[in-house]
């Protein structure tokens, strides 16, 4: 089996005394695609290519012009544009789809020499918290095969788990790379709203959906972020500030610190025992440890996962209106005319969850009902985002599960979208106020399950998000 490898430095370390080469890691990793196969994790696997990629990398290194991110394997999710790959978002209507330019997230992660070993499965256009709306078939979870992976980034976090590469590349619109990052044991970064370039991600949500990175440690999550992170011509949301050096000042931060915890997360009965237990255990940590560690109520929990996705669906009705089958992706073979193409084609090519997504965000925003449901949304999103950072103007951190339970069986939500939505209910917050949030590794149930927690802090405080990380994976 594989070496499990904590983080790039370990790996870089043995790259120097010899022990392993880049072109190694590669065989190793492609090996273990190859006997997890079973776990469905990617859709298609770079082979030859990433090979061939790694000679080059062994190269540069040996000539020491090896880049940041020389020895590091990475998966991207399926709707990361990879010049002259294919790339489908893990929706038939896409099947067969080859980009034509690279994201640019891909061309920064390449220009630090990562090899990009595959693209993981995902949810069909990001949209599911399991993993089981993909068009290829359910993820399946490393450390139970009966269990879902999470999502939307499940592939991407179940690559890494079963160290089918050392990291990979998800994307969150209301917890899509932290969930799954709880459900695999793994550390899962959602930066800011504006942090890491848009451009050539296949869009769900616009005003919601950002790059991050699923990694083993929080040093590599630094790296990533630091190296995807930046101003970009083709994405005018971004912050145009200089990046951080978030490697260069990373440290376990032991300052004492206020976090609030939201008492919800205790009383309700819809979170899990163990996932409290979890919780319980870090808070008393945090308080022994000289902390200030304080119950808040949220007045506005009830209204984040509705307030979530009225407008997120509104915003998917609008950005998959481009697929249509005339201008490119599956074009019904039945159809005969152009409304019978736009009909047949969208309604052969898109999935029921994606389906019942665009219908409902076509409703809310359709004349009758805009005023009711998306412009109410708009202005419930800005009371959340206001008391978010009322918050934390008076908190360091806010401290949460990342998800309501562990990994749930797979079928078992899929017959009521409702229950599968409620599992973002910790997740969205940060999406909607826009502030970055992590997921941390809480440990195991006792059915050996992984337990995620999460922190959120201020817009645009990754450094001290990541240095607190760090110390807190150490309690």
């Amino acid at each position: 089996m594989t070496k499990f490898y904590s983080s790039l430095d370990e790996i870089k370390r043995e790259i120097q005394t010899g022990g392993i080469t880049v072109e190694g890691l590669v065989k190793n990793y492609l090996a273990q695609i190859k006997s997890n196969a079973h776990l469905n994790a990617f859709n298609e696997v770079f082979e030859s290519e990433a090979l061939a990629n790694a000679k080059t990398v062994d190269a540069r290194i040996k000539a020491g012009t090896g880049g940041r991110l020389a020895g590091m394997v990475i998966g991207i999710k399926d709707n990361i544009c990879y010049k002259g790959h294919k790339v489908s978002a893990s929706s038939k209507i896409l099947d067969g789809f080859t980009s034509v330019y690279s994201s640019t997230i891909v061309e920064r992660l390449l220009a630090e020499d990562a090899v990009i070993i595959g693209r993981c499965n995902c949810d069909e256009f990001a949209m599911g918290a399991s993993n089981e709306n993909s068009y290829y078939g359910p993820v399946k979870n490393y450390a139970n095969n009966k269990r879902v992976a999470g999502g939307s980034s499940g592939g991407s976090a179940v690559a890494v788990q079963a160290n089918m590469c050392h990291a990979a590349i998800g994307t969150d619109t209301g917890g899509s790379v932290r969930q799954p990052a709880s459900f695999c044991g793994l550390v899962g970064l959602k930066p800011t709203y504006g942090s890491i370039s848009r451009h050539g991600i296949i869009a769900y949500a616009s005003s919601f959906d950002q790059v991050g990175p699923i990694t083993r440690s929080v040093e590599d999550a630094a790296l990533l972020l630091e190296i995807m992170a930046g101003a970009d011509e083709y994405d005018s949301t971004l912050s145009q500030s200089p990046v951080p050096k978030y490697t260069g000042a990373l440290s376990s931060d032991k300052s004492k610190k206020k976090i609030a915890y939201i008492q919800e997360a205790l009383s309700s009965p819809g979170v899990d025992s163990e996932v409290k237990s979890a919780l319980v255990q870090y808070i008393d940590k945090l308080r022994a440890d000289g902390h200030t560690v304080k119950p808040i109520a949220f007045e506005y929990l009830d209204y984040i996962v509705p307030t979530y996705y009225i407008l997120a669906m509104a915003e998917a009705s609008s950005n998959l209106s481009r697929y249509d089958g005339v201008h490119y992706g599956y074009r019904s073979p039945r159809a005969t005319d152009l409304q019978s193409t736009y009909k047949r084609s969208r309604s052969e090519g898109f999935g029921k969850e994606v389906k019942r997504r665009i219908m409902l965000g076509t409703f809310v925003l359709s004349a009758g009902y805009y005023d009711a449901y998306y412009a109410k949304a708009q202005k419930v999103r800005r009371l959340i985002k206001e008391k978010t950072d009322s918050l934390l103007e008076e908190f360091d951190f806010i401290l949460t599960p990342t998800a309501p339970e562990p990994a749930f069986l797979i079928g078992k939500k899929e017959k009521d979208p409702v229950v599968t939505y409620l599992y973002d209910i910790f997740t969205v917050q940060a999406s909607l106020a826009g502030v970055p949030a992590i997921s941390l590794p809480a440990g195991t149930n006792n059915e050996g399950l992984p337990l995620g927690l999460q922190l959120l802090t201020k817009r645009f405080a990754e450094q001290e998000l990541l240095n607190f990380s760090k110390y807190f994976l150490g309690l």
